[in-house]
């Protein structure tokens, strides 16, 4: 099954309605992309919940080791890990319990697609939040 987005206007809503966003990956290093996108998006007016084992804290936010580990709500799961830890990310974000599962450009894996959709999850792959964001302002 190949990946499927939602529309544009779905996406507009999600980000719309969304508040906090858990981002696996996200790098202490301000040249990082997943810093600049994550503060971007923390500068538009998100939560940002920084899941990184090796970070104590990013943007201001206490990191986490795991999504599991999160211990509040979360509206969307950003991806940027690659696209070979997908499955086992994926296991973790239904553990979590949140509607979104989000990878950025370029992690792709079609199995965990179909499995998270099947599961009536919304997932939107190889696309990156911040642009969206831009985009659908």
């Amino acid at each position: 099954m190949p990946v499927n987005n939602p529309s544009r206007e779905e996406i507009k809503k999600i980000l719309d309605s969304a508040k906090t966003i858990a981002v696996v990956g996200l790098s202490p290093n301000p040249n990082r992309t997943s810093y600049m996108v994550s503060e971007a998006m923390q500068k538009a007016g998100y939560r940002i919940i920084p899941v990184n084992p090796a970070a104590d804290e990013v943007l201001g936010e206490k990191s986490y080791a795991s999504l599991t580990d999160i211990p509040h709500p979360v509206d969307i799961v950003n991806v940027f890990r690659r696209s070979e830890f997908l499955p086992e990310l994926a296991k973790e974000f239904i553990r979590l319990d949140c509607p979104v599962f989000w990878t950025q450009l370029n992690v792709v894996d079609e199995n965990v697609f179909k499995d998270l959709s099947d599961a009536g999850y919304t997932v939107i792959m190889d696309r990156c939040i911040k642009v969206e964001h831009a985009i659908l302002k």
